[in-house]
């Protein structure tokens, strides 16, 4: 028997079907259809690991998930193991890359950076629909782009943090935040070393109490020195999210 060898998977997902990232009972999600068309095509068991989770209705254009196979065919053959692979899930996740590692490498705990983008439009569209948050008002953009500049650096972001998860530390360094525009609509742009639950959109949903409802630009302070989830504003909704990009050392962006 061959032994086993471990391999990265860059996918790409439109998470609009799903029920998120992980495997869950009674709910049909990303993980779960990778594991059925991996077992399917190497006709074995195979568990997945992923970069971080992502919430029902959350997208990605760039997640990496590792497993273990014996099968020779994704060292071998990888252009036909890419393209079995694709074939074998639905329209709406897709394989980019099938990529050899070392066996310690961890798709989890290996990830130095993850960037998110929070798309929002102005005009009613519906090829947007469950790609982008549909805002009718257009926020101040320069104000949002002050407060934002007070989230970099490491920090405690309890704030920001889904009630009751379980996590050793709240602390994370959040190397960029910024807002742009572009075609008349708003795209968020914030990477950290790590993300808390539903931090991202807790982020935006604040600073749309700055830019939207003329909160100050220190309410953001006074959001975080507070530690607590209640003084931060809504979380904004799932769709307009999208997980853009995961840095390893060891893997060669493209």
């Amino acid at each position: 028997m061959n032994e086993k060898k471990r391999f990265f998977l860059e996918i790409a997902y439109d998470g609009t079907a799903y029920h998120g990232w992980q495997v869950q009972p009674n709910a049909v999600s990303v993980q779960e259809k990778l594991n059925q068309a991996l077992k399917t095509f190497l006709r074995e068991e195979v568990e997945t690991v992923g970069a971080g989770r992502t919430d029902t209705g959350v997208h990605a254009r760039q997640l990496y998930v590792h497993f273990d196979s014996a099968n020779g065919v994704l060292v071998d053959v990888p252009d036909r193991a890419l393209l079995a692979l694709n074939a074998l899930l639905p329209y709406d996740i897709a394989v980019r890359r099938i990529i050899p590692v070392l066996s310690e490498a961890h798709a989890r705990f290996d990830a130095t950076e993850r960037s998110y983008e929070y798309h929002i439009h102005h005009q009613k569209d519906p090829f947007l629909i469950n790609k982008s948050w549909f805002v009718r008002d257009v926020p101040d953009v320069e104000k949002m782009n002050e407060a934002a500049k007070l989230l970099l650096g490491t920090k405690d972001f309890a704030c920001f943090s889904k009630s009751n998860t379980q996590v050793f530390t709240t602390i994370c360094t959040i190397k960029e935040a910024r807002w742009e525009q572009k075609e008349g609509n708003l795209v968020f742009h914030i990477t950290a070393d790590r993300f808390l639950r539903n931090m991202v959109r807790a982020i935006v949903g604040t600073l749309l109490e700055i830019g939207l409802k003329g909160k100050s630009i220190s309410f953001l302070t006074e959001v975080l020195e507070s530690k607590s989830r209640s003084k931060a504003g809504v979380s904004v909704p799932a769709h307009g999210l999208y997980l853009t990009r995961v840095v390893y050392p060891y893997i060669q962006e493209r």
